[in-house]
């Protein structure tokens, strides 16, 4: 030891210890073990001790105090396990547990320097002991120990950490201990009464821990949970929590590992197992056996799923499912996910041996399904190119309805299946989109030798900035190919060019003109089969439909004082264009504008129909009158009008309110404000005022307890149903379809609350014309954090192929870090 008394009257020392260096100056002494190779922060500790007679204590566990949600207030958990205690007696305030800043990649040595502070240093010359007291706190790149006393023996090479033994990890996982020794580099060592606090609130404890090569951690009389415990009662069991005689965890594999251990809820025994694992909370994927689900349904009787989830590498995983029914063959399912660079991919493929069973499956046609192999494949990827370019694509093929309705797959009920390929730019005002698709008919409703293929479908679409006349000019192009092994196939080449200007009168009335123009040109052969059956077989023709339109609203406004604001606006639009009514739209195909209704939302467009193989023309005007109501938080809006044309059209199918000179009437009614919300709108009969159709949508109530009523009504749901197979070759103007008008009327109800833990929602679809349900369901949820009940119940009142009705019944319990487990009935 070497003396030297400075100038201020403080006396300095210098300790040389087989490579400890120590220097301290007056009472605040900082110690560097740059040659030592203990690094007492490389993970944990190990025991040099055995842990076998140590014994199991609650009261460990305890001493987590219940932890608050993030963002909650209230003291921290960890406090009371920290607390230090004062040399002179008097209470010391708790260390905080705050890792210190992590570089990102950054790596600790054994040779690295350890850094200690410390209130007192006292070294032992004969015992060759080196004693930091006092709030402790030792540091190694972003490792952190923190103790009220830490004792180094030189001889042993044995570092013993006592009182309030906080150990920091990186990562974020954080160490408590009564007692802590530590040797041969702090790969090995041993804690007594150990409580860690791993991520996403994980919490393990145990009454003691040997870590053996920095890469095991055996512990004895475990615990695990990830609940919080009562902030009243601390002694009270948590929600649910693991207790096992013995435990492992496994450093290098990130798993926990338990021998003869007990699932408790409240305290309470409910599961014993010889052995479990599961992984570290803080990993994100690790390959193995998933938790199994059971369940139970008319056609597969009872059955088992068994996942297992396999890690490939860092970008790409599968999880492999095996389904094993009691009644038919089995199923085996595999879904791969891969991340790329530029974006991701999914594939989805399963196949199964059905077996017959006592029950006859049919399709459509009342053909039988066959017993046999059944598969599917579903994949989709979307990739991005570059800030102007992507491209992606969607596959899916199944070999029957049947098959996805009775494994329940995702996908039952429908009939045809899509696919399709697809490039997409996005420039400065415009957009372009490449596609191609086929379909494939899975039932017997649709044949697949008369589904389309479109090869391709090309649009384009562009919006320029403002010219010198203060207009406004788009243009749009919609280009298909589409090729029918039976019926028509047909290529188009369409052109819709727009000009807008709008303008303020001196009033302040709005002005808007529009010059518009839609070209298109068909080459189209099979005519005379489905789904158009025209007179002809083939046709090279084109059209083109020239509009102008002016539009004028003058919106008065007046403040009604306390009453609020309320907004009167007529409005007025006047379109010129060439009749396009008559049976020469019968020549032509049509791909795109099957389906139109005719509201409020489409009264002032200028083609109501969805698409451009039909086009409404004519000179016609149309008139409304907008209105809105501001009072305070509420805001009452509503929309009246009405379509007139000099000629009749007869392009519409009938029941749309639009074939006459003067149409339906359209309104719309909107009422919305704090906690309830209401939407209704209808069209009438402009003679006798009869209703034709009318829907309406309200949500109401507070934000723990909402109610939703939607209503549906149709006078004539007009379409036209085919009369002959598909692929039917017809004489020439013999009909091929029959309009069928059939009343809808329809009722919903729901129902959703949420208080504190739990969530329950009911819901509730009547046709009211047929005097029968159409759905019926109900979700209930219960969710902390470290557990989640989910149990839904629905019950479907339509066919779907020969399946007249359905019942599904899911109930699932999650524990949070460990997995989920459900039972399923349909």
């Amino acid at each position: 030891m070497h003396m030297k008394r400075n100038g201020t009257g403080r006396v300095k020392t210098r300790l040389v210890l087989s490579g400890l260096t120590a220097s301290g100056h007056d009472h605040r002494i900082s110690l560097f073990l740059g040659v030592m190779s203990v690094c007492v922060l490389t993970g944990g500790v190990s025991a040099l001790a055995q842990v076998s007679s140590l014994q199991a204590n609650d009261s460990l566990f305890n001493q987590f105090n219940q932890t608050s949600s993030p963002g909650a207030s209230g003291s921290s958990a960890l406090e009371p396990a920290m607390v230090g205690s004062d040399p002179n007696g008097a209470s010391a305030p708790p260390p905080v547990a705050t890792p210190s800043p992590r570089r990102k990649g950054s790596t600790v040595s054994g040779q690295t320097p350890v850094t200690f502070t410390a209130d007192h240093l006292t070294y032992d010359r004969d015992g060759s002991l080196v004693s930091a007291e006092g709030h402790v706190e030792a540091w190694q790149g972003d490792h952190v120990l923190r103790a009220d006393k830490v004792t180094y023996d030189r001889n042993t090479n044995i570092a013993a950490a006592s009182g309030n033994v906080v150990l920091l990890e990186p990562d974020g996982e954080v160490l408590f201990s009564d007692y802590a020794e530590l040797s041969q580099g702090m790969k090995d060592g041993v804690m007594k009464n150990m409580r860690a606090l791993l991520k996403f609130n994980g919490r393990l404890v145990a009454n003691g821990m040997r870590r053996t090569d920095g890469k095991v951690n055996d512990m004895s009389r475990v615990l695990y949970t990830t609940c919080n415990l009562c902030l009243d009662d601390p002694k009270k069991p948590p929600f649910w929590q693991i207790r096992a005689f013995t435990g492992t965890q496994d450093l290098e594999e990130k798993k926990i590992e338990y021998q003869d251990a007990v699932m408790e809820i409240y305290g309470i025994p409910v599961l014993y197992l010889p052995y479990m694992s599961h992984p570290d909370p803080s990993v994100k994927r690790k390959s193995g056996f998933m938790v199994p689900g059971i369940g139970q349904s008319g056609y597969l009787g009872v059955f088992a799923r068994v996942p297992y989830y396999l890690v490939i590498d860092d970008s790409s995983d599968v999880t492999l499912t095996a389904t094993l029914p009691s009644q038919t063959g089995p199923q085996l399912q595999a879904y791969y996910r891969k991340k790329f660079n530029s974006g991701d991919m999914q594939i989805n493929v399963a196949a199964a041996y059905v077996a017959s069973s006592s029950r006859t499956d049919r399709n459509a046609y009342y053909d039988p399904i066959r017993p046999g192999f059944q598969g599917l494949i579903f994949a989709k990827g979307e990739f991005v190119y570059d800030d102007t370019w992507r491209y992606g694509f969607n596959l899916n093929n199944a070999t029957s309805a049947a098959y996805l309705r009775d494994y329940h797959i995702s996908g039952v009920g429908t009939n045809v299946l899509s696919n399709n390929i697809y490039l997409e730019g996005f420039g400065q005002g415009s957009y372009t989109r490449l596609n191609a698709l086929s379909y494939q008919g899975i039932s017997g409703s649709f044949a697949n030798s008369t589904v389309p293929y479109v090869l391709p479908h090309y649009v384009y679409e562009y919006a320029g900035q403002p010219d010198s006349l203060g207009g406004h000019f788009s243009l749009r192009t919609d280009d298909f190919s589409v090729l029918r092994e039976k019926g028509v196939s047909d290529q188009r080449a369409s052109l819709s060019l727009n000009w807008d200007r709008p303008a303020i009168g001196r009033f302040g009335d709005l002005w808007k003109f529009t010059l518009h123009g839609d070209t298109v040109a068909y080459n189209a052969t099979g005519l005379n089969q489905q789904p158009v059956y025209a007179p002809y077989t083939s046709t090279t023709d084109a059209r083109a439909l020239p509009q102008a339109a002016v539009e004028v609203r003058l919106p008065l406004t007046r403040s009604a004082g306390q009453w609020g604001t309320q907004v009167v606006e007529p409005i007025a639009q006047l379109i010129v264009a060439p009749n396009t009514g008559g049976g020469g739209y019968r020549y032509f195909p049509n791909e795109d504008s099957l389906v139109t209704q005719f509201t409020d939302a489409n009264l002032f467009s200028l083609n109501r129909f969805n698409g451009l193989d039909r086009m409404e023309g004519g000179i016609r005007a149309n008139v409304g009158l907008h209105a809105s109501w501001k009072y305070r938080t509420t805001m009452l809006d509503g929309l009246v009008g009405q379509s007139y044309r000099t000629h009749r059209d007869d392009t519409f199918m009938p029941g749309l309110g639009l074939s006459d000179r003067a149409s339906d009437i359209v309104g719309r009614v909107s009422l919305s404000g704090i906690g309830y919300d209401l939407t209704t709108r209808g069209r009438f009969d402009h003679r006798s005022g009869r209703i034709h159709y009318g829907e309406a949508v309200a949500s109401f109530g507070p934000s723990w307890l909402r109610a939703n009523v939607g209503y549906l009504y149709t006078a004539e749901n007009s379409f036209y149903d085919l009369t002959y197979a598909p692929g039917t070759v017809l004489p020439v103007s013999t009909p091929a379809y029959q309009l069928v008008t059939t009343p809808r009327n329809e009722v919903m109800l729901g129902l959703s609350t949420h208080y504190e833990h739990w969530r329950l929602s009911a819901y509730a679809r009547r046709n009211m014309e047929a005097e029968q349900m159409v759905a019926l369901g109900g979700d209930i949820a219960y969710e902390n954090e470290c557990f989640i009940l989910a149990m839904r119940l629905y019950k479907r009142y339509t066919s779907i192929l020969n399946d007249t009705g359905n019942e599904t019944i899911m109930f699932s319990l999650t524990f949070k870090t460990l997995g989920s487990f459900g039972f399923r009935a349909f």
